[in-house]
């Protein structure tokens, strides 16, 4: 086999990784975890079939090199973003004859990510990631209202379809923090592990270890476990917010992680299970209820179970977890979200971290279904 080197630094990656949004939460493992950035490698030979699947597409290509044919799996964004880039499955053909250049495996199977995609019968470069925010309106559109006058935190009656994405920030720190990480929210100096949150030892300790390990721990990463917690909103596939104004409550439906959903309670009730539902089994989700606050959304989530990671780079959470978030539409094109962690069990304080999203508008959700075993 033939391998010529091409230049990728380890902050390319990183940049990368940030450009790239969509595969950053939730859309796929963190690049880092089973690719080696110090191992660059650039592959020639012939597609053998093209496997159009999530979490992640893969091209299986033959690579001949004296007389010996090895056949290797080139691993690319999930077909959900490939698509809204202007790919498809069959963009490629078996028969194909393509140039991959990327970083390959830590395990040294013959496994590589594609950084870039050449068929080289044309040069063009195919399976490249544009997809990016919605040019937003020169000018403030006002925020979009109910006729009895309240804020909509969605589409309205009559209105054009639409979803929350494109968070500001895919990483959940402390607010006023100054702390580095990459677009999968691996930090890029580990010695700032401290800094990000008031964690206790233990839970530093088990920070730092899953950042040590480039995050190959997630479980929605190893098992399709759901973005529970902050991490719901830290995906660029984006997420719903349905007004369900006649029975007082609010769905909050997800563009990643299996289209799972919440239901935000506000009718007043407690925030404890149904016999016909949950019982008082801990949830991925919680149990939420709200009030409004003037124009904000205001929600206490409890009751999380923690077999999942609630939030991209691994920050710990026990089952003490509860939050109190709040949703506030600044305009037609932005939502502010804001979040007070209150942990005893893993932190020595509350604390609180915000972004804000971007409307997608004229668009539904993204149809993102991750399958187990395909990472």
């Amino acid at each position: 086999m033939k391998v010529a080197r091409f230049p990728f630094s380890r902050l390319a990656l990183g940049v990368a990784a940030l450009a790239l949004g969509a595969s950053v939460a939730q859309a796929h493992h963190p690049i880092q975890a089973k690719f080696d950035p110090a191992k660059e490698e650039t592959l020639t030979g012939i597609v053998t079939s093209v496997d159009w699947r999530n979490p992640h597409a893969h091209i299986f290509m033959n690579v001949t090199e004296g007389g010996s044919t090895q056949n290797w799996a080139v691993e690319l964004e999930s077909p959900v973003i490939l698509k809204k880039s202007g790919w498809s499955g069959e963009s490629l053909r078996p028969g194909d004859r393509i140039r991959v250049s990327g970083i390959v495996a830590r395990d040294g199977t013959r496994q590589i990510w594609g950084e870039t995609v050449i068929d080289t019968s044309s040069n063009r470069e195919v399976y490249s990631v544009t997809y990016t925010p919605p040019v937003r309106p020169l000018a403030s559109r006002p925020v979009p209202r109910w006729p009895d006058g309240s804020v909509a935190l969605g589409t309205t009656t009559g209105g054009t379809d639409g979803y929350w994405a494109f968070p500001s920030s895919h990483v959940l720190v402390e607010d006023g923090k100054n702390v580095q990480f990459d677009g999968d929210g691996k930090l890029l100096n580990l010695n700032d592990a401290k800094d990000v949150a008031p964690l206790q030892p233990w839970a530093l300790a088990l920070y730092r270890f899953r950042q040590e390990r480039n995050l190959q721990d997630d479980p929605m990463y190893l098992n399709c476990k759901p973005p529970g917690g902050p991490r719901q909103y830290q995906s660029d596939l984006g997420f719903q917010l349905l007004e369900d104004k006649e029975n007082q409550r609010v769905f909050v439906l997800m563009g990643s992680g299996n289209h799972n959903f919440r239901i935000i309670y506000l009718d007043g009730r407690e925030a404890t299970g149904s016999v016909l539902g949950d019982d008082d089994n801990p949830l991925y989700y919680g149990r939420s209820v709200g009030r409004w606050e003037n124009d904000t959304l205001v929600v206490q989530t409890s009751g999380f179970n923690e077999d999942f990671w609630f939030s991209n780079g691994g920050l710990p959470h026990t089952d003490l977890l509860s939050m109190e978030e709040r949703f506030t539409r600044l305009d037609a094109d932005t939502l502010q979200y804001q979040v007070t962690i209150n942990d005893p069990g893993a932190y020595t304080r509350p604390w609180s971290a915000s972004w804000t999203l971007q409307w997608v508008g004229g668009e539904d959700l993204p149809p993102y279904f991750c399958q187990n075993n395909r990472q």
